[in-house]
């Protein structure tokens, strides 16, 4: 036990990122290096701490650990509490890990407004972290929307190519039509029980049309953060005009929250509504996974294939979910945490040539094997991945996933089953046309293999890559008892 209270650690974790936004708004613009320097030691800081309370963790309890009260003013009626469980706990880590590396991602980009980009990304590590400390319904749907406002700027303002705006809009509307009818809901719950504390929602009962209606109003914000098919639209368009570690947290972190919600809120606060829906939610995962992969083959863009790669991941974390059983939710748990180590590494990747070529467009790149022999060997291993190869993480959250749903439905196995296939077509397909092939020496003369800089982020993510592919324990041990709570 450590001499700190991890609930304090907690809080540190909660707040340091946009205390450190804060430090940073002191230091003058022409001080490059130094802002640069510091966006990343409080990133760095962040992380390490959530790792102690990763280390301190009970992984046997079901409960939330570290949680503390906070009162939002001297008054007993206004207050909130935060904490984690073995859910909550490795969407925080993943949150601090992945905002380094999306610091030093752009590291040497944006040199006239590198201090407004690192204060954006500082500020959206608070919102996220929040997301999934907080243990009251309101502030949940406040951090939950928040997110949109620095992401909205890392796109609008910092996005690499002319639909930007556009792009940004999209993300925005889509994200809060959904969450008008969240909002409403929320107000109904609290007019009934009186209180919007996560704990007291366990107990609160919704019976009959008003869950189902309950249910649909949390259903549409959460499947268009997702995204689901058919909400998905908005998520090429704002993964190709964004950075590239606008991509990184887009894909690693944003596209968890749906998921996230549907676990913590959906299944819990509305089961018999979550049970009358199983069907619909089956549905759309499966299309999300079949017609998305195939969608996949046919494009052109780089960033396209692996965003639409991620709607067809987000189809097996939906079926998992609402598998109902705790094969189908731990699996779907480890997708997502794989896929926001796999698919932002995939967006790292593609980042790296684009910003050697200025190109996202694959036919400009052939053969790159014999100028770039480190990154495509890394490549390889985050492709192999992204089809779910034995040995990798994405093949623990996928095989637990049909397991659970072999239980439920044997012909939706199947077809999930086809979906995996489909991924495995395209995620080949890519390698191979990028990486072999005859020179292409019209386009590709200045291309370098990976700098030290792109070494040191990219390495971290493949180590997590293989190792939780090996050793899934480390992460199914601590998910296990919160997940089988979560069922009962």
């Amino acid at each position: 036990m450590f001499f700190i209270d991890p609930s304090n650690i907690l809080i540190t974790i909660s707040l340091l990122p946009i205390i450190g936004s804060l430090f940073l708004l002191t230091i003058p613009d022409n001080r490059i290096d130094l802002i640069k320097q510091s966006g990343l030691l409080i990133s760095c800081i962040t992380f390490i701490l959530s790792l102690v309370l990763w280390i301190d963790f009970d992984k046997s309890s079901f409960t939330f650990q570290f949680v503390k009260k906070l009162s939002w003013i001297d008054s007993s009626n206004f207050y909130c509490y935060i904490g984690l469980d073995g859910i909550s706990l490795f969407f925080v880590l993943l949150t601090t890990f992945l905002t380094p590396i999306c610091i030093l991602a752009n590291w040497n980009h944006f040199p006239n407004r590198i201090k407004d980009y690192i204060i954006a990304f500082l500020v959206l590590e608070t919102f996220m972290i929040n997301v999934f400390c907080v243990m009251d319904l309101v502030l949940f749907y406040v951090f939950f929307e928040s997110v949109l406002i620095p992401m909205f700027l890392i796109i609008g303002v910092w996005g690499s190519r002319a639909r930007k705006i556009y792009a940004a809009y999209q993300l925005v509307v889509y994200t809060l039509f959904g969450s008008v009818f969240m909002l409403l809901a929320i107000l109904v719950i609290y007019l009934q029980v009186g209180s919007t504390d996560y704990h007291v929602l366990l107990n609160a009962e919704f019976k009959g049309v008003k869950q189902i209606f309950l249910w649909l109003a949390f259903f549409i914000g959460f499947a268009i953060k997702m995204p689901m098919l058919p909400f998905h639209i908005w998520l090429p368009e704002a993964h190709v005009e964004a950075p590239t570690a606008g991509s990184v947290i887009l894909a690693g972190i944003l596209l968890k929250l749906g998921s996230y919600g549907f676990i913590r809120f959906s299944l819990t606060m509305f089961p018999e509504a979550s049970v009358y829906f199983a069907p619909m939610m089956y549905t759309l995962g499966l299309l999300a996974v079949v017609y998305t992969s195939m969608t996949t083959i046919r494009q052109i863009d780089l960033k396209k294939i692996i965003a639409y790669s991620s709607v067809a991941h987000m189809g097996f974390v939906t079926l998992g979910i609402f598998s109902f059983n705790s094969y189908g939710l731990e699996g779907s748990i480890f997708i997502m945490i794989s896929h926001g180590i796999v698919s932002s590494a995939l967006f790292l990747c593609i980042g790296v040539v684009y910003d050697k070529y200025k190109t996202r467009v694959y036919k400009y790149y052939s053969n790159i094997v014999q100028l770039m022999p480190i990154y495509v060997t890394m490549l390889f291993v985050f492709i192999l991945a992204n089809l779910s190869l034995p040995g990798t993480a994405s093949f623990i959250g996928e095989f637990l996933t049909l397991l659970g749903i072999v239980h439920i439905n044997s012909v939706a196995a199947i077809l999930l089953a086809i979906g995996a296939i489909l991924g495995a077509v395209y995620s080949i397909w890519l390698f191979n046309r990028v990486s072999f092939g005859n020179p292409n020496v019209t386009y590709l003369t200045n291309l370098e293999d990976l700098n030290l800089r792109e070494f040191s982020y990219l390495t971290p993510l493949l180590i997590l890559t293989i190792l939780l592919g090996i050793y899934p324990e480390l992460v199914l041990d601590y998910v296990h008892a919160s997940s089988t709570y979560i069922l009962l």
